[in-house]
């Protein structure tokens, strides 16, 4: 998609310019770039052709993010700040990159724990239509238990998504995983704000020693699903990440046996996105979380 200067400088308001544009390839079905601004500053845009709902999602996401880490008092949330909106751009600041670095990760781990601990939601789910990628995610809020939800709006919707890529026995493998929920999901927990596609490719480690989270499926859900998701394709320092949350915020025993539970429903939005390259690692999944209640 080609981005327009006075298209992006009408969105921010201000009388900003846009002095200069460099593209920075494609993301699913989003175009990338870095614009240069009059007044000096460098912001990080995300453009579509038409994506009604999926950028007023994220920045509503980001928003609620920032919002109730901040409510802790504990200095500024790992999140980037939204400049601007509307269904075809989302504008934030460009973030320089730096190195994930051990105690950078250890930082990571201490604010996600505030993230997650910090103004707890009343419900599972968001008050906004959810996305995952750019496929449509099941946010109605729900008030009840995590188990029942993550199986509805989590587990079954995705393991329809994804069937024609998998097995009979498959996904017979995956619905005992949802006729078992209750069993696997361990002690009860009260929603926590959080990312919900926190994969490592979403955390962007900054030039001023900290990690700062983006393109988040941000809701009311279980804070060990942001670790498990941290854990599935590997992240830097991750045990120091989580050691750090640890000790921030103490997590449930076992809750390292439920990862694959957690991580179950993220591999069957990559089985629904691209086919059955992800069917071995999503059938391990759902036999290591069923094993893990044995």
């Amino acid at each position: 998609m080609r981005v327009e200067r006075e298209a992006i400088a009408r969105l921010l308001g201000g009388g900003v310019r846009v002095e200069a544009i460099i593209d920075l390839g494609t993301s699913h079905s989003w175009t990338l770039h870095r614009a240069t601004l009059s007044d000096g500053r460098e912001v990080f845009v995300k453009a579509a052709p038409d994506q009604p709902g999926v950028f007023a999602a994220e920045a509503a996401g980001l928003r609620w993010l920032a919002d109730g880490a901040a409510s802790a008092g504990s200095g500024s949330p790992p999140v980037p700040e939204v400049l601007a909106e509307d269904d075809r751009m989302l504008v934030l600041p460009w973030l320089p990159r730096g190195t994930a670095t051990a105690s950078a990760a250890e930082r990571f781990g201490r604010e996600l724990a505030i993230m997650h601990s910090a103004a707890p939601p009343a419900a599972y789910g968001a008050p906004w239509e959810g996305f995952i990628a750019d496929l449509p995610l099941d946010n109605t809020l729900t008030r009840g238990d995590w188990p029942g939800w993550y199986a509805e709006r989590r587990l079954e919707p995705f393991l329809r998504r994804g069937a024609a890529h998998l097995g009979t026995g498959d996904r017979r493998l995956i619905e005992r995983v949802i006729e078992e929920i209750d069993a696997l999901a361990g002690p009860p927990e009260p929603p926590s704000r959080i990312h919900g596609d926190l994969w490592s490719g979403n955390v962007l480690w900054t030039r001023e020693g900290r990690a700062v989270v983006i393109d988040p499926a941000a809701h009311g859900g279980h804070r060990e699903t942001d670790l498990a998701m941290l854990a599935l394709f590997g992240a830097p320092h991750l045990e120091r990440v989580l050691a750090a949350y640890d000790e921030t915020s103490p997590l449930a025993d076992g809750w390292r046996d439920r990862m694959p539970l957690h991580q179950l429903h993220p591999l069957l939005v990559h089985v629904a996105l691209f086919g059955a390259a992800y069917r071995s690692q999503t059938v391990d999944a759902a036999r290591a979380a069923l094993a893990a209640a044995r």
